[in-house]
């Protein structure tokens, strides 16, 4: 596989996380994707959008098992 926009070799399947929010809430979502060492550009397939879709979905439902990684602090 290469790259689409500069056309470099450099791909590996990494692991990464999404971050779909929810309200005032941010929700991570790891998965495993091709991305370009060099740029960072993230290759999605079809399944890996879907699945993204019906996690965020399931976010909005209020139907997903989350666990608690840490707190987000606004300094004011």
């Amino acid at each position: 596989m290469k790259c689409i926009l500069y056309h470099g070799v450099d791909i590996q399947v990494t692991e990464v996380k999404e971050e779909p929010k929810v309200k005032n809430n941010i929700v991570y979502v790891a998965i495993q994707i091709p991305v370009r060492r060099a740029c960072g550009e993230r290759y999605y397939d079809r399944r890996t959008v879907r699945f993204l879709e019906e996690a965020e979905q399931k976010l909005r439902e209020g139907k997903a098992n989350l666990q608690g990684v840490g707190k987000v602090l606004v300094y004011s």
